[in-house]
C-alpha cells in the first residue's frame, strides 16, 4: 500500500486522490503516485490547488450533502432555534442542536461530526503540500505565487471553520506523507489557530492577483482573501486590523445588485438566478454535468411539493425559517415580500398544480426553476461571500475603530436596496449618524440577521458578539439583543458555556491520545 499520501485526520489515516479540472471540474484521480514523483511540474502543483475548491470548507457552505440534510454550514445556525430541519427526526445532529441537547447525545452528533473533521483536515494537508513543494518547481514566478497564495487561501479558511466550530484544534503546517512522522498532535489553543490563519490570509492578500470573482475564472483572488481576513479579524473583534483588508474589497469593483423592480427584477432575484453579478465575491462552482449542485432545488418547499414537480422525488424543508425568525423584517423591508428571500406558494407552470406552504415558509432563494421544472440538474452557484457582506463588515469594523460618520453609509447601502419606500442612502446615512458607537452597532447586527440568514452567518455572530438576538414574536423588526449563554434561544431552549462549541469527533478521541474533549460532552 502507497502511504505517500496520508491524511492529518487527527491520527486517521487515508488515500487521497488528487483531482484535476477544467478550470477546476474535470476530475482526473491521481492515487498512485508518489510525493517526489507527483510534485514536479507545474500541471501536478495545478492539480493539487485545483483539488481545493471542492473539498473541505468551501463545500461546508456550497454542498447540498443529500435530500435530508443541509450543508454542514446550516446545523450550527440551529443552535440559534430560529432556523429548523423538517426532517431532524432523522438528522438528529439538526435536532439535538436547535434543543441544545448535544451533551447527552454526543455519539449520534458525532456520526456526523466525522465526515467534516475528515473533509477539512484532508484539505489542510493538500494545502500543506502545495505550500511546501510548489517554490521547488519550475514554472513562472507569477503562477508559482497564485499557486501558492491559493493554497494559503484555503488552509486557512478550512481552518477559520473549524476553529469556530470546535474551538482548540491540532494545529498542522507541515505536509503528512510519511507513516514516521507524528499524527497525533494535541490541541492547540484557538490564539495558536488563528495566527496561522492570519499569516497565510496576508500572504495570500499579497501574492493573489485583483479580479471580480465572475468575470475573471472564478478563482480565488486578492479580494476573496482579503474578505476572508477582514471576517477572521471581525470574528476576534480586532476591528482596526479589519479596515484596510476590506477597504481592499470596497475599493474593488465589486459593486450591490441594484433593483430593477422590486418583484422578478429584484436584486434579490438577480442573486438567486444569475452567476454573473458583481456583488458576488466568492462562490461555490456547479456544474450541470460534472458537479451539479444537488438537492439545493427541493430546499425551498415543504414535502407537500413532491405532488407538484416530476425531476426530484423527495423535497424537505432541510433549511427553513420559523415565523418568529421572519419579524426580524419590518414590513416595508423588500427581502420579507413574496418571491424574494421566502415564498409562502408556487403554482408549476407545466401541470397547474399549487404548492401552498400556508404559514410556513420556504426559502425562495433556494428555487432554481429550470432544474425543478426542465433539467433535474441544478447548476446554480452558491455564494459564500458577497459584497453586501463586505459592507456590513465594513460598517461594523469601521464604527468601532474610526467612528459611525465613516460607517453609516455602508450600512444604508444595503438597507436602501431593501427599501420598498424609496428611501434613499443619503437619507438613511443622515439617520444612522445620530446613534451611537452601540447603537450603531446593533444595527448592523440586525441587518446581518436580515441580509445573510441564508448564507449561514448566524452563528459566527452569536460567538463572536456573545449576544443573542432576542426577535420579537409579536412585533416586526424588534430586535433586543442580551448574553449569549443563559439566553434562550428561538426553540426555548437555554444555552450553556458548553453549547458554544461542538464536541471533537469521538472516533479521533479513540485514535488519538493527545486529543481531549470539549467539556461536558461524552467522550466514548
Amino acid at each position: 500500500m502507497n502511504f505517500k499520501y496520508i491524511i492529518l485526520g487527527l491520527g486517521a489515516s487515508a488515500m487521497l486522490s488528487m483531482s484535476s479540472c477544467k478550470d477546476f471540474l474535470d476530475e482526473n484521480p491521481r492515487t498512485d503516485v508518489g510525493e517526489g514523483d507527483y510534485y514536479t511540474t507545474q500541471a501536478q502543483a495545478q492539480e493539487n490547488v485545483n483539488t481545493l475548491y471542492r473539498l473541505g470548507a468551501p463545500t461546508f457552505y456550497g454542498n447540498a450533502n443529500g435530500a435530508y440534510q443541509g450543508p454542514f454550514a446550516s446545523i450550527p445556525v440551529m443552535l440559534t432555534g430560529y432556523f429548523e430541519n423538517s426532517y431532524e427526526g432523522q438528522e438528529q445532529i439538526n435536532q439535538y442542536s436547535r434543543l441544545l441537547t448535544r451533551q447527552q447525545n454526543t455519539r449520534i452528533v458525532s456520526n456526523r461530526i466525522n465526515e467534516i473533521w475528515r473533509t477539512a483536515f484532508q484539505a489542510i494537508n493538500i494545502a500543506n503540500g502545495a505550500i511546501k513543494n510548489i517554490p521547488n518547481i519550475t514554472m513562472p514566478d507569477d503562477v508559482k505565487a497564485r499557486l501558492t497564495g491559493e493554497a494559503k487561501f484555503f488552509r486557512a479558511f478550512n481552518y477559520f471553520f473549524m476553529v469556530k466550530m470546535f474551538g482548540g484544534l491540532p494545529l498542522s503546517t507541515d505536509q503528512y506523507a510519511s507513516l514516521d512522522q507524528d499524527f497525533f498532535l494535541p490541541r492547540s489553543a484557538p490564539a495558536e489557530v488563528y495566527k496561522v490563519i492570519e499569516e497565510d490570509l496576508i500572504a495570500a492578500v499579497e501574492s493573489l492577483p485583483d479580479g471580480i470573482f465572475n468575470s475573471s475564472g472564478r478563482r480565488v483572488n486578492r479580494n476573496v482573501a482579503a474578505i476572508a481576513l477582514a471576517n477572521v479579524y471581525l470574528q476576534q473583534n480586532k476591528y482596526a486590523e479589519a479596515v484596510p483588508y476590506i477597504d481592499i474589497v470596497l475599493q474593488s469593483g465589486h459593486t450591490l445588485a441594484t433593483n430593477t423592480d422590486l418583484a422578478a427584477n429584484s436584486a434579490y432575484n438577480k442573486l438567486r438566478t444569475s452567476d454573473l453579478l458583481d456583488e458576488t465575491i466568492y462562490a461555490m462552482e456547479f456544474d450541470a454535468v460534472i458537479n451539479p449542485g444537488g438537492s439545493w432545488p427541493t430546499y425551498g418547499f415543504t414535502a407537500s411539493a413532491n405532488a407538484i414537480f416530476d425531476k426530484y422525488t423527495i423535497f424537505e424543508r432541510v433549511y427553513g425559517p420559523t415565523n418568529r425568525f421572519l419579524n426580524v423584517y419590518e414590513d416595508d423591508d423588500l427581502r420579507i415580500k413574496p418571491n424574494q428571500y421566502y415564498h409562502w406558494s408556487y403554482t408549476n407552470p407545466l401541470n397547474d398544480r399549487t404548492w401552498n406552504g400556508g404559514t410556513v415558509a420556504g426559502v425562495w432563494a433556494f428555487v432554481e426553476e429550470d432544474a425543478l421544472l426542465n433539467t433535474g440538474r441544478s447548476v446554480k452557484d452558491r455564494n459564500i461571500y458577497r459584497y453586501a457582506e463586505a459592507l456590513l463588515i465594513a460598517a461594523e469594523v469601521k464604527a468601532r475603530a474610526t467612528g459611525v460618520a465613516t460607517a453609516a453609509g455602508h450600512l444604508a447601502e444595503v438597507r436602501a436596496r431593501a427599501s420598498t419606500t424609496g428611501e434613499t442612502v443619503a437619507e438613511i446615512t443622515a439617520q444612522l449618524q445620530g446613534l451611537s458607537v452601540d447603537q450603531f452597532v446593533q444595527e448592523v447586527w440586525k441587518e446581518r440577521l436580515r441580509e445573510l440568514p441564508l448564507e449561514f452567518k448566524m452563528w459566527d455572530d452569536c460567538l463572536r458578539t456573545g449576544m443573542f438576538p432576542n426577535i420579537s414574536a409579536t412585533n416586526r423588526g424588534q430586535v433586543t439583543f442580551q448574553p449569549l449563554v443563559g439566553a434562550a434561544n428561538g426553540s426555548g431552549a437555554t444555552f450553556k458555556q458548553s453549547d458554544l462549541v461542538y464536541p471533537i469527533s469521538m472516533d479521533e478521541l479513540q485514535r488519538n491520545p493527545n486529543l481531549e474533549q470539549n467539556p461536558e460532552y461524552q467522550t466514548n
